[in-house]
Order: structure tokens, then C-alpha cells, then sequence
């Protein structure tokens, strides 16, 4: 049938012809969107360059000490050659871990109340407040708080006080995450685990934790990354360490810290290490957040 045809049978049908597809700057509307368009990269490469800056300088003067001597040596005393940052490496992860121990199980819990179970609750909108409140927590706050009430207890500093100052910092970006991440569960699901006779516990055990799992992930890498850059709150409950970590309730090295003592002495040395400190502190905290974003990318 023509479109003729389809004309005389349809009054309603008008032929039309083909629309002009052309790029031409003579249109305003185009020569508009064209111009934002510049713009918007050029304020992206300008955005840009802070970061690439410190990536530069980070590669250029620390990058010149990474061996395997810097990750199994302990820091110099003054005056001495060589050395390296091991010993702040494994105090980094050592508290680092312990605050993911304490701050996960938590977190997560929260999230599934606050999320799942009661969310309408006063006491759910409390947690949800009092979360939201310390994600603007000075990070120095944690740590005068743990030291007034642990770190003076036990009478000395210690990589558990220093795990629990980096866990308060941690815990309401998992809870916040977590709540989230359980909220985007389609309700269908938990309406048919509920038809075939599950209770509220295993609805979140079997249904909705496992479908919300990429989520929280996600929340428990960027807490990770954040807790591993940390040093004011290390200042107050780990402190330092030049030896090796023989046990958890004695001050204990980190990296931040390192980087903080070494980059205020007057030794080139010291100095060099700070930098290569620095290039390996932000090579951790890179790799946590590509793993966040890979969990983000599984959507719920």
C-alpha cells in the first residue's frame, strides 16, 4: 500500500519528509550545545589537574625508593641510611582490620533494623540520625574520645584503641551504605520468601543480605579506604613505633604517622621515605576503591 493510499483511507496520516539530520553551527541550539560542551571538558581537565599533580609528585620523588627492602626494613634512626616502612605497613592493616571487625558487624546489623526490619521506628530514625550526624565527625574527636576512655584505662597507647578510633570513623558509612543497599531490594522478593512461610530472620539471611550483598560491599571498601588515610585520631590512641608490632596492646606504627614525623626532620632520608610512604598510602587506599566501585557496579 502507498502512502497515497494510506493518505485517502487515513486523513489523518500525513506524509512527511525526511528530517534533516545535519550538524551545522548555523542553528543556534547547536552552536549552544557545542559551546557547554567545551566548557564543561575544560573545567573537567582543570578539575583534573590538582590530582594529577600530586599523582606526578608522589611517582617522580617517591617512586625512586620502592624495593623490597622498603616493605620488610624498619624505619632509620637519624643520620642512618637506607631503612624502610614495613613495620608501618603492617600496623596500618593490623588496625585497619580490627576496626572493620568491630565497625562491620555493627554497620551491617543497623543497616538490616534500619533498613529491614523496623525502618518507620523512633529508634530507627535516631540511628539513622545519629549516623548521619557523625559522617561530619571530626576524625580528631574519635581519637580523644577513645584515648580519654581507653587509652587512659589502659594505661598506655595500643592497636586496639587505635582500631576502635578508626571503627567509630567507619561506622556510619557502613550503616548509611547498608541501609541503602537493603532498601533497593525489590519488595516482591521479600513478599514471596514471606508466601513460602520464611521469617523476618531468614527473609534477611537468605534473601536479602545476598541480593543486597554488592551494595554493602561497596559501603564497607569506601569506609576501608577513608580509615586507611587517617592519622589525626592515630595521634591520640596508636601513636608510633619504630619496631615491629609484638602485640596488640602496645603503641604501633602506621603510615600516616610515619609520614607526619618523617616529613617534619631535617634529613633527606627521612624525607625520601615520607614520599615513598606517601606513593604506598595512596596506591592502598587506590586499590580499595577500585574494589568498591567493582562491587558497585553489581546492581541490586
Amino acid at each position: 500500500m502507498t502512502t497515497t493510499d494510506q493518505t485517502i483511507m487515513n486523513p489523518e496520516v500525513v506524509a512527511l519528509g525526511d528530517p534533516n539530520l545535519s550538524f551545522s553551527f548555523g542553528e543556534r541550539r547547536t552552536l549552544m550545545n557545542f559551546i557547554q560542551t567545551v566548557i564543561l571538558w575544560l573545567l573537567a581537565a582543570v578539575a583534573a589537574v590538582p590530582l594529577i599533580s600530586v599523582l606526578y609528585m608522589l611517582i617522580s620523588r617517591g617512586g625512586v625508593r620502592l624495593s623490597l627492602a622498603l616493605f620488610t626494613e624498619l624505619p632509620p634512626a637519624p643520620f642512618e641510611q637506607g631503612g624502610g616502612i614495613g613495620n608501618a605497613i603492617v600496623g596500618t592493616l593490623v588496625m585497619v582490620a580490627i576496626a572493620s571487625l568491630i565497625s562491620i558487624p555493627i554497620g551491617v546489623l543497623g543497616g538490616i533494623y534500619t533498613g529491614l526490619i523496623n525502618p518507620r521506628s523512633r529508634f530507627s530514625s535516631l540511628v539513622r540520625f545519629v549516623g548521619k550526624v557523625l559522617t561530619g565527625f571530626p576524625s580528631i574527636l574519635a581519637g580523644v574520645f577513645v584515648y580519654a576512655w581507653l587509652v587512659i584505662m589502659m594505661k598506655t597507647y595500643s592497636a586496639v584503641a587505635g582500631g576502635l578510633s578508626l571503627a567509630i570513623l567507619m561506622l556510619p558509612t557502613i550503616l548509611l551504605t547498608s541501609e541503602q543497599a537493603f532498601r533497593m531490594v525489590p519488595q516482591r522478593m521479600k513478599d514471596a520468601a514471606y508466601g513460602m512461610g520464611c521469617n523476618a530472620t531468614q527473609v534477611a539471611t537468605k534473601i536479602v543480605l545476598p541480593t543486597a550483598l554488592p551494595g554493602v560491599m561497596t559501603g564497607v571498601m569506601l569506609a576501608v579506604a577513608g580509615a586507611s588515610g587517617e592519622s589525626a585520631p592515630l595521634l591520640f590512641t596508636a601513636l608510633f613505633s619504630n619496631y615491629w608490632i609484638g602485640s596488640f596492646t602496645e603503641p604501633t606504627a602506621s603510615l600516616s604517622i610515619l609520614i607526619y614525623n618523617f616529613s617534619a626532620m631535617p634529613y633527606e632520608n627521612q624525607i625520601e621515605l615520607a614520599w615513598t610512604a606517601s606513593l604506598v598510602l595512596v596506591l592502598i587506599v587506590l586499590v580499595f576503591n577500585i574494589l568498591s566501585r567493582s562491587f558497585g557496579t553489581r546492581r541490586v
